[in-house]
Protein backbone atom coordinates (compact mmCIF):
# COMPACT_ATOMS: atom_id res chain seq x y z
CA UNK A 1 0.00 0.00 0.00
CA UNK A 2 1.73 3.42 -1.26
CA UNK A 3 2.60 6.25 1.75
CA UNK A 4 0.54 9.08 2.27
CA UNK A 5 3.37 11.06 0.55
CA UNK A 6 3.42 8.94 -2.46
CA UNK A 7 -0.23 9.70 -2.75
CA UNK A 8 0.18 13.25 -2.20
CA UNK A 9 2.98 13.43 -4.83
CA UNK A 10 1.20 11.40 -7.44
CA UNK A 11 -1.71 13.19 -7.20
CA UNK A 12 -0.14 16.98 -7.41
CA UNK A 13 1.83 14.88 -10.31
CA UNK A 14 -1.44 13.75 -12.38
CA UNK A 15 -2.91 17.72 -11.76
CA UNK A 16 0.09 18.79 -13.15
CA UNK A 17 -0.65 16.69 -15.94
CA UNK A 18 -4.16 17.68 -16.16
CA UNK A 19 -3.28 21.65 -16.71
CA UNK A 20 -0.62 20.46 -19.85
CA UNK A 21 -3.51 18.49 -21.29
CA UNK A 22 -6.40 21.43 -20.79
CA UNK A 23 -3.51 24.04 -22.00
CA UNK A 24 -2.97 21.80 -25.31
CA UNK A 25 -6.81 21.13 -25.41
CA UNK A 26 -7.82 25.11 -25.69
CA UNK A 27 -4.69 25.53 -28.17
CA UNK A 28 -5.91 23.03 -30.41
CA UNK A 29 -9.70 24.35 -30.77
CA UNK A 30 -8.06 27.84 -31.40
CA UNK A 31 -5.92 26.27 -34.40
CA UNK A 32 -8.76 24.28 -35.18
CA UNK A 33 -11.51 27.20 -36.12
CA UNK A 34 -8.43 28.14 -38.43
CA UNK A 35 -7.65 24.94 -39.84
CA UNK A 36 -11.22 24.25 -40.64
CA UNK A 37 -11.88 27.33 -42.24
CA UNK A 38 -8.88 26.96 -44.17
CA UNK A 39 -10.13 23.40 -45.29
CA UNK A 40 -14.13 24.21 -46.17
CA UNK A 41 -12.93 27.58 -47.79
CA UNK A 42 -11.10 25.33 -50.36
CA UNK A 43 -13.68 22.86 -51.12
CA UNK A 44 -15.98 25.10 -53.53
CA UNK A 45 -12.60 25.59 -55.41
CA UNK A 46 -11.21 22.24 -55.37
CA UNK A 47 -15.38 20.70 -56.69
CA UNK A 48 -15.44 23.51 -59.19
CA UNK A 49 -11.79 22.95 -60.70
CA UNK A 50 -12.51 19.02 -60.77
CA UNK A 51 -15.60 19.32 -62.52
CA UNK A 52 -14.47 21.37 -65.09
CA UNK A 53 -11.49 18.77 -65.72
CA UNK A 54 -13.74 16.28 -65.90
CA UNK A 55 -15.68 18.25 -68.94
CA UNK A 56 -12.60 18.11 -70.58
CA UNK A 57 -11.47 14.85 -69.55
CA UNK A 58 -14.83 13.24 -70.86
CA UNK A 59 -14.43 15.29 -73.91
CA UNK A 60 -11.26 13.82 -74.65
CA UNK A 61 -11.88 10.41 -74.29
CA UNK A 62 -9.46 7.84 -74.77
CA UNK A 63 -8.18 10.06 -77.88
CA UNK A 64 -4.28 8.98 -78.11
CA UNK A 65 -3.77 12.55 -77.61
CA UNK A 66 -4.73 13.07 -74.38
CA UNK A 67 -2.14 13.79 -72.25
CA UNK A 68 -0.10 10.88 -70.13
CA UNK A 69 -1.38 12.47 -66.67
CA UNK A 70 -4.79 11.53 -67.98
CA UNK A 71 -4.38 8.27 -70.33
CA UNK A 72 -1.65 7.38 -68.09
CA UNK A 73 0.94 4.30 -68.36
CA UNK A 74 -1.21 2.24 -70.04
CA UNK A 75 -0.21 -0.33 -66.72
CA UNK A 76 -1.01 -0.38 -63.21
CA UNK A 77 1.87 -2.46 -62.11
CA UNK A 78 4.14 0.15 -59.84
CA UNK A 79 2.12 2.13 -57.48
CA UNK A 80 3.02 5.17 -55.58
CA UNK A 81 1.30 5.35 -52.13
CA UNK A 82 1.40 9.27 -50.77
CA UNK A 83 0.64 9.04 -47.27
CA UNK A 84 0.39 12.37 -45.33
CA UNK A 85 0.36 12.41 -41.33
CA UNK A 86 0.70 15.06 -39.54
CA UNK A 87 4.17 15.77 -38.00
CA UNK A 88 3.04 15.84 -33.99
CA UNK A 89 1.66 13.18 -32.03
CA UNK A 90 -1.35 13.26 -28.93
CA UNK A 91 -3.61 13.49 -31.19
CA UNK A 92 -5.81 10.08 -30.73
CA UNK A 93 -6.21 7.94 -33.68
CA UNK A 94 -5.47 10.62 -36.49
CA UNK A 95 -2.23 9.07 -37.84
CA UNK A 96 -2.71 5.31 -37.11
CA UNK A 97 -6.27 5.27 -38.91
CA UNK A 98 -4.49 6.71 -42.50
CA UNK A 99 -1.25 4.48 -41.81
CA UNK A 100 -3.73 1.59 -40.93
CA UNK A 101 -5.79 2.23 -44.63
CA UNK A 102 -2.33 2.74 -46.40
CA UNK A 103 -0.51 -0.36 -44.78
CA UNK A 104 -4.24 -2.73 -45.81
CA UNK A 105 -3.72 -0.49 -49.48
CA UNK A 106 -0.18 -1.93 -50.03
CA UNK A 107 -1.13 -4.69 -48.67
CA UNK A 108 -3.53 -5.48 -51.00
CA UNK A 109 -1.18 -4.44 -53.74
CA UNK A 110 1.20 -7.07 -53.09
CA UNK A 111 -0.56 -9.94 -53.02
CA UNK A 112 -1.71 -9.03 -56.50
CA UNK A 113 1.53 -9.00 -57.70
CA UNK A 114 2.13 -5.27 -58.02
CA UNK A 115 5.25 -3.51 -56.86
CA UNK A 116 4.66 -0.80 -54.09
CA UNK A 117 6.42 2.67 -53.50
CA UNK A 118 5.84 5.04 -50.86
CA UNK A 119 6.42 8.42 -50.14
CA UNK A 120 5.81 9.72 -46.89
CA UNK A 121 4.43 13.48 -45.57
CA UNK A 122 4.65 13.62 -41.94
CA UNK A 123 6.92 12.05 -39.68
CA UNK A 124 4.55 10.10 -37.46
CA UNK A 125 3.35 7.95 -40.73
CA UNK A 126 6.72 7.17 -41.55
CA UNK A 127 7.42 5.64 -38.60
CA UNK A 128 4.46 3.54 -38.33
CA UNK A 129 4.89 2.19 -41.80
CA UNK A 130 8.76 1.86 -41.45
CA UNK A 131 8.39 -1.59 -39.72
CA UNK A 132 6.60 -3.37 -41.97
CA UNK A 133 7.14 -1.78 -45.17
CA UNK A 134 10.97 0.53 -44.63
CA UNK A 135 12.12 -0.92 -47.80
CA UNK A 136 9.42 0.60 -49.67
CA UNK A 137 10.27 3.98 -49.26
CA UNK A 138 11.75 6.25 -51.78
CA UNK A 139 10.98 9.45 -50.44
CA UNK A 140 10.14 11.52 -47.46
CA UNK A 141 8.90 15.62 -47.32
CA UNK A 142 9.46 17.02 -43.70
CA UNK A 143 7.03 19.66 -42.42
CA UNK A 144 8.49 19.84 -39.35
CA UNK A 145 9.46 23.66 -39.94
CA UNK A 146 6.03 24.77 -41.58
CA UNK A 147 4.09 27.25 -39.36
CA UNK A 148 1.10 27.47 -41.46
CA UNK A 149 0.65 24.89 -44.96
CA UNK A 150 0.50 26.52 -47.80
CA UNK A 151 0.11 25.78 -51.57
CA UNK A 152 3.44 26.56 -52.22
CA UNK A 153 4.42 23.40 -50.15
CA UNK A 154 1.57 21.40 -52.27
CA UNK A 155 3.59 22.41 -55.15
CA UNK A 156 6.90 21.19 -54.00
CA UNK A 157 5.36 17.46 -53.05
CA UNK A 158 3.29 17.69 -56.66
CA UNK A 159 6.77 18.76 -58.25
CA UNK A 160 8.58 15.93 -56.64
CA UNK A 161 5.43 13.27 -57.66
CA UNK A 162 5.25 14.55 -61.32
CA UNK A 163 8.94 14.32 -61.84
CA UNK A 164 8.80 11.12 -60.47
CA UNK A 165 6.27 9.72 -62.91
CA UNK A 166 8.15 11.57 -66.08
CA UNK A 167 10.79 9.32 -65.35
CA UNK A 168 8.87 6.03 -65.52
CA UNK A 169 9.55 5.61 -61.38
CA UNK A 170 5.54 4.30 -60.84
CA UNK A 171 2.69 3.71 -63.53
CA UNK A 172 -0.93 4.80 -60.47
CA UNK A 173 -0.18 7.64 -57.58
CA UNK A 174 -2.63 7.54 -54.63
CA UNK A 175 -2.50 9.78 -51.95
CA UNK A 176 -4.18 8.74 -48.23
CA UNK A 177 -5.03 11.54 -45.82
CA UNK A 178 -8.25 12.16 -43.63
CA UNK A 179 -10.90 14.01 -44.58
CA UNK A 180 -12.45 16.35 -41.61
CA UNK A 181 -16.22 16.25 -40.82
CA UNK A 182 -16.00 17.53 -37.73
CA UNK A 183 -14.01 17.40 -33.77
CA UNK A 184 -15.36 13.75 -33.04
CA UNK A 185 -15.22 12.20 -36.62
CA UNK A 186 -12.31 12.40 -39.21
CA UNK A 187 -12.69 9.98 -41.76
CA UNK A 188 -9.32 8.26 -43.78
CA UNK A 189 -9.18 8.32 -47.52
CA UNK A 190 -7.53 7.32 -50.71
CA UNK A 191 -7.57 9.30 -53.47
CA UNK A 192 -6.51 8.48 -56.75
CA UNK A 193 -3.95 11.51 -58.65
CA UNK A 194 -2.36 9.63 -61.28
CA UNK A 195 -3.40 8.96 -63.73
CA UNK A 196 -6.24 11.33 -63.06
CA UNK A 197 -9.38 10.22 -62.04
CA UNK A 198 -12.49 12.59 -61.64
CA UNK A 199 -16.72 11.44 -61.21
CA UNK A 200 -19.03 11.45 -63.99
CA UNK A 201 -19.64 15.03 -64.89
CA UNK A 202 -22.75 14.47 -66.98
CA UNK A 203 -25.17 17.51 -66.85
CA UNK A 204 -22.91 20.05 -65.59
CA UNK A 205 -23.03 22.99 -66.58
CA UNK A 206 -19.49 23.83 -67.36
CA UNK A 207 -19.82 21.65 -70.76
CA UNK A 208 -22.87 23.89 -71.98
CA UNK A 209 -21.39 27.10 -71.09
CA UNK A 210 -17.83 27.43 -72.05
CA UNK A 211 -16.15 26.96 -75.07
CA UNK A 212 -12.42 25.96 -75.07
CA UNK A 213 -9.81 27.71 -76.78
CA UNK A 214 -7.21 26.02 -77.50
CA UNK A 215 -8.59 22.42 -77.56
CA UNK A 216 -9.18 20.43 -75.19
CA UNK A 217 -6.22 18.25 -75.18
CA UNK A 218 -4.13 21.37 -74.56
CA UNK A 219 -5.85 22.72 -71.65
CA UNK A 220 -5.83 19.51 -69.84
CA UNK A 221 -1.94 19.53 -70.28
CA UNK A 222 -1.68 22.79 -68.81
CA UNK A 223 -4.32 22.20 -65.77
CA UNK A 224 -3.53 18.36 -65.16
CA UNK A 225 -0.22 19.29 -63.21
CA UNK A 226 -2.45 22.46 -61.79
CA UNK A 227 -4.65 19.82 -59.91
CA UNK A 228 -2.32 17.18 -58.90
CA UNK A 229 -1.26 19.91 -57.29
CA UNK A 230 -4.53 21.51 -55.93
CA UNK A 231 -5.64 17.84 -55.00
CA UNK A 232 -2.72 17.20 -52.78
CA UNK A 233 -3.05 21.03 -51.11
CA UNK A 234 -6.75 20.38 -50.43
CA UNK A 235 -5.43 16.86 -48.31
CA UNK A 236 -3.00 18.72 -46.54
CA UNK A 237 -5.83 21.56 -45.11
CA UNK A 238 -8.38 18.58 -44.49
CA UNK A 239 -5.42 17.25 -42.58
CA UNK A 240 -5.27 20.00 -41.20
CA UNK A 241 -8.63 20.72 -39.63
CA UNK A 242 -8.70 16.70 -38.61
CA UNK A 243 -5.11 16.84 -37.02
CA UNK A 244 -6.59 19.56 -34.64
CA UNK A 245 -9.69 18.14 -34.59
CA UNK A 246 -8.49 14.92 -33.32
CA UNK A 247 -6.02 16.47 -30.77
CA UNK A 248 -8.96 18.91 -29.27
CA UNK A 249 -11.08 15.37 -29.19
CA UNK A 250 -7.70 13.79 -27.41
CA UNK A 251 -6.87 16.21 -25.13
CA UNK A 252 -10.70 16.67 -23.44
CA UNK A 253 -10.43 13.18 -22.86
CA UNK A 254 -7.00 13.01 -21.12
CA UNK A 255 -8.18 16.11 -19.42
CA UNK A 256 -11.24 14.51 -18.28
CA UNK A 257 -9.39 11.27 -16.87
CA UNK A 258 -7.00 13.00 -14.88
CA UNK A 259 -9.78 14.49 -13.22
CA UNK A 260 -11.53 10.87 -12.56
CA UNK A 261 -7.93 9.92 -11.17
CA UNK A 262 -7.44 12.44 -9.31
CA UNK A 263 -11.04 12.41 -7.55
CA UNK A 264 -9.70 8.30 -6.96
CA UNK A 265 -6.85 9.08 -5.73
CA UNK A 266 -7.87 11.54 -3.26
CA UNK A 267 -10.31 9.32 -2.12
CA UNK A 268 -7.85 6.55 -1.58
CA UNK A 269 -5.10 9.53 0.56
CA UNK A 270 -8.65 10.34 2.84
CA UNK A 271 -8.85 7.06 3.73
CA UNK A 272 -4.89 6.29 4.21
CA UNK A 273 -4.56 9.28 6.32
CA UNK A 274 -7.77 8.14 8.32
CA UNK A 275 -6.66 5.02 8.64
CA UNK A 276 -3.13 6.31 10.09
CA UNK A 277 -5.30 8.48 12.87
CA UNK A 278 -7.41 5.66 13.88
CA UNK A 279 -4.24 3.56 14.10
CA UNK A 280 -2.55 6.43 16.68
CA UNK A 281 -5.79 7.41 18.49
CA UNK A 282 -5.66 3.15 19.18
CA UNK A 283 -2.35 3.29 20.69
CA UNK A 284 -2.77 6.74 22.63
CA UNK A 285 -5.84 4.51 24.19
CA UNK A 286 -4.10 1.59 24.68
CA UNK A 287 -1.42 3.21 26.78
CA UNK A 288 -3.62 5.12 28.80
CA UNK A 289 -5.84 2.28 29.85
CA UNK A 290 -2.30 0.24 30.54
CA UNK A 291 -1.56 2.97 32.71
Amino acid sequence: MPSLKDLKNRIESVKSTRKITKAMQMVAAAKLRRAQEAAEQSRPYTERFNAVMANLASSVGGSDSAPKLLSGTGSDKVQLLVVMTSERGLCGGFNSNIAKLAKTHAAKLQAEGKEVKILTVGKKGRDQLKRDFGSLFIGHVDLTEVKRVGYADAQGIAKDILARFDGGEFDVATIFYAKFVNVVSQIPTAQQIIPASFEDAEGDEASTLFDYEPDEEAILADLLPRGVATQIFSALLENGASEQGARMSAMDNATRNAGEMIDKLTIEFNRSRQAVITNELIEIISGAEAL
